[in-house]
């Protein structure tokens, strides 16, 4: 298991990945449409941001949609089958499995939540848009 990801809810993802970018150092790495919103990814070195526009703040199985909130935390592995069948019965999961093909290339996806009802996704992950992870593929 490795770090992947921390989800935040921005009420404009654009502004919000153009104050990481700006600020931080941080660059596009994929954007994704999701019905009439998208999700962008941001990257700088190892770490990444994955910013959704802002909902009602109701809670999801992803987590809560309120803006400024953290959604979630991800974690990668490369069998998700396999990290749930480790946890037993531990594994509380609120969302998933689930592939995302038709809008996320091999990304594959379950959520579930830690003692404290924190949602941890366990992700099988993406691929860059580009090889710099850089300006995404828009």
């Amino acid at each position: 298991m490795r770090w992947s990801h921390t989800a935040l809810n921005c009420n404009d993802v654009d502004v919000t990945a153009e104050f990481y970018c700006r600020w931080f150092g941080f660059a596009r790495a994929a954007t994704f449409p999701v019905g009439d919103s998208k999700i962008l990814f941001l990257r700088k070195g190892d770490v990444y941001l994955e910013l959704f526009q802002a909902g009602d703040g109701a809670p999801g199985g992803d987590g809560p949609t309120a803006a400024g909130t953290l959604r979630h935390i991800a974690l990668q592995t490369d069998d998700i089958d396999e990290a749930l069948a480790g946890m037993g019965p531990q594994a509380q999961v609120s969302l998933g499995p689930l592939c995302f093909d038709d809008f996320i290339p091999g990304w594959r996806t379950v959520w579930v939540k830690d003692p404290d009802g924190t949602v941890v996704e366990i992700t099988q992950g993406f691929k860059d848009q580009t090889s710099e992870g850089g300006a995404d593929a828009e």
